[in-house]
């Protein structure tokens, strides 16, 4: 454990913003796993509602920098493709 008072400080801060960060992604994964299950059961309505509350949760994600824009971009256009292509 650090020495220094700032130090110990840092090391407080990281902890918290640690599981902050933690529990945005696992967010972000129920979300997936609701589209997902949506897709599975062949509910286009269903699935279209769930992915947009997926892609609410990956911009929020995306804005407060706990993953990149672009990744974000990236799984909300392969969500996007597996719905379109539901039929």
């Amino acid at each position: 454990m650090a020495n220094i008072k700032s130090a110990v400080k840092r090391a407080k801060q990281a902890e918290v913003n640690r599981e902050r960060n933690r529990a945005a992604k696992s967010r972000v994964l129920t979300a997936r796993k609701k589209v997902l299950a949506a897709i599975q059961t062949g509910n286009k309505d269903e699935a279209m509602a769930a992915f947009s509350a997926y892609t609410s949760t990956l911009d929020k994600t995306a804005k407060k920098g706990i993953i990149a824009k672009n990744n974000a971009s990236r799984k909300k256009s392969r969500m996007a493709l597996s719905i379109g292509k539901m039929g």
